[in-house]
């Protein structure tokens, strides 16, 4: 599933496994410092749809 989040831009999401739950998302960064940078924060994502999924 594509995905826009704010502030990161376009992404997949790629890991839907049952240890996110609720309205939560990890994000992946390059390195630990980023990560702790970047932080927990609350953002907009909007879920892109596929082409399939438009046409219906």
């Amino acid at each position: 599933t594509k995905v826009y989040v704010e502030g990161v831009g376009l992404a997949i999401a790629l890991d839907t496994g049952g240890a996110i739950k609720g309205n939560k998302i990890d994000i992946l960064v390059d390195g630990e410092q980023k990560a702790k940078t970047f932080g927990r924060k609350q953002l907009q994502v909007w879920v892109i749809p596929s082409a399939t999924e438009a046409d219906t």
